[in-house]
């Protein structure tokens, strides 16, 4: 007994110096980054241009993973179901405050290790210019006016039911009394971007990045939901200045699954420090009218905290709940 004692001990022993070992040469081989969303949105072009700054720091590749599908369930999940060898992280987004709420997921940002925030993005209304013109739709109020001569006529694509685009588009009715029909898109934004600039709906209410594309070749941006104009879109007026006071966003970080080594986690906030510097990034994120909008592993915890009882309210505000 003491013998087979000996060797049970000796082989723990093995194991966590092992395991020491393992998280002191971190990392040693490719890591795979998780996206709930689909190719070509917003999220994806963040998390693409963030892991590139990140492959600087790391001395490995890291490949995004596009696991897409119910409304960003499956790849929200699977970032909290990974194996905690630091080997797989995802970025988390907006939808991780809202599953629990419309009881479509029981994960919330408890189920992670928060890494760092990266992004914030406001939502903004864009619309297809062809309709646009038709309607003579030149500005934010005169597609409100249009709005209310027409209700629940004019449709409006965000992402998935219960998104952060979805919630824009109730934030956009409850602020000017209008009534528009929200079209979903449950792979996201990049779909309904698409929809809109071939004429199948009349518009969107995502980020200014997600629409890029298409802006000025299919889609005029009408309005922006934030307190003042994007540095790469500065032809855009804000929805504030022209008399309607919205203002929303979503935000984007990436998590790791709970139970990586501390010595790995370290290494990897670390890493997210310096990267969210880098000027490749930086150049990328400004060119895209995105907005770096870093917090460390604490303050992003606390954010995503307060987000899990703030989304919910917001999102009864507008009959969501």
């Amino acid at each position: 007994m003491k013998k087979l004692l000996a060797i049970v001990v000796a082989l723990v022993l093995v194991m966590s110096l092992a395991t020491v070992a393992s998280a002191a040469e971190y990392p040693t081989k490719g890591i795979s980054v998780i996206c709930p969303w689909g190719a070509g949105g917003g999220t994806d072009a963040c998390l693409r241009a963030f892991c590139l700054a990140l492959e600087k720091q790391l001395g490995v590749t890291l490949t995004v993973d596009n696991l897409t599908g119910a409304g960003g369930v499956i790849g929200h999940e699977a970032i909290a179901d990974a194996d905690p060898d630091g080997y797989t992280f995802g970025m988390v987004t907006f939808e991780l405050s809202a599953y629990l709420a419309q009881e479509m997921s029981d994960y919330t940002y408890e189920n992670y290790d928060p890494l760092c925030r990266v992004n914030i993005d406001a939502a903004a209304v864009t619309v297809n210019t062809e309709w646009a013109a038709a309607n003579n739709i030149t500005d934010l109020a005169t597609f409100i006016d249009y709005a209310k001569a027409h209700p629940g006529e004019v449709m409006m694509g965000g992402s998935s039911s219960g998104s952060v685009w979805h919630i824009a588009g109730g934030y956009l009715m409850n602020a000017t009394g209008i009534d528009i029909k929200m079209i979903t898109y449950a792979n996201g934004a990049a779909d309904a971007v698409k929809a809109a600039a071939q004429g199948e709906i009349q518009g969107v209410t995502v980020s200014l990045a997600e629409a890029k594309s298409f802006i000025g070749n299919g889609l005029t941006v009408l309005g922006v939901m934030d307190t003042a104009r994007n540095t790469a879109f500065p032809d855009a007026p804000t929805c504030q200045e022209q008399g309607f006071d919205v203002v929303y966003a979503t935000q984007r970080g990436l998590a790791l699954p709970l139970g990586v080594d501390e010595e790995i986690v370290a290494k990897l906030e670390a890493a997210c420090a310096a990267a969210i510097e880098d000027p490749d990034f930086v150049t990328f994120m400004n060119n895209n009218g995105q907005t770096i909008a870093y917090q460390n592993a604490e303050e992003y915890t606390a954010y995503l905290a307060q987000s899990a009882q703030d989304v919910p309210e917001a999102m009864k505000a507008v009959d969501l709940l």
